[in-house]
């Protein structure tokens, strides 16, 4: 796992940190049950204080994208697999929301709508 800190970002170095392993998450690059490096470890390897670290690893528990275990270290939450699928429901709604809007407005009807969406959505898995 690589993280990348930019000392002159507008962005406080723990949510450098936040951000990119949640991008890691989101993207799969990191999956359910993966251990994290230690706090130490990776403060060490980024060379900032491992208050920063936590602070970052604390954000991300809030959040429900890893869980940490006393003893045995931090690792991706298997409930983000969840959470994940239901903001990219939200996006697709959102776009669904507005071709509906375009359709109705065009009066293309929605059987149409259904045939163009399964005709492109099949398209894509070839």
């Amino acid at each position: 796992m690589e993280i990348l800190i930019n000392n002159h970002a507008s962005k406080p170095i723990y949510e450098q940190i936040r951000t990119q392993i949640k991008t890691m998450i989101m993207s799969g690059e990191l999956k359910a049950g993966d251990a994290l490096p230690s706090i130490r470890a990776l403060a060490r390897s980024v060379h900032i204080s491992v208050l920063t670290v936590q602070k970052a690893y604390d954000l991300l528990q809030e959040d429900g994208f890893i869980e940490t275990t006393a003893g045995k270290g931090c690792f991706v939450s298997v409930q983000n697999q969840d959470f994940y699928l239901e903001e990219q429901q939200k996006k697709i709604e959102e776009h669904f929301t507005e071709a509906i809007e375009i359709a109705r407005m065009s009066g293309i009807k929605l059987d149409t709508l259904q045939s163009l969406l399964t005709l492109l959505y099949d398209e894509d898995m070839g």
